[in-house]
């Protein structure tokens, strides 16, 4: 699956956040991370954020869809990571 993930974490956590996130997931711009991940390793990324921040201060959105080719990037300005990856 693919999965597009959107958080607004206070300061105080973002930084502890943002790595584990980083482990599975690629960074798009502030807040904003994209990529392929297995049902199980979305899981295990999901209790890994819950563990680490409260429900009444943060909020994270998961968008999952099948297929990446199904989802459509408009970017205006400046891309802030374009990345590739190398097998």
């Amino acid at each position: 699956m693919y999965v597009i993930l959107v958080y607004d974490i206070n300061e105080k956590r973002v930084g502890k956040v943002y790595k584990v996130i980083k482990q599975y997931l690629n960074w798009i711009q502030n807040s904003v991370f994209e990529g392929s991940i297995t049902e199980k390793k979305l899981n295990e990324l999901k209790d890994r954020i819950n563990s680490m921040t409260k429900a009444n201060e943060d909020s994270v959105v998961y968008i999952k869809t099948t297929r990446k080719q199904d989802i459509f990037y408009n970017v205006i300005g400046l891309e802030k990571n374009k990345y590739e990856k190398i097998l």
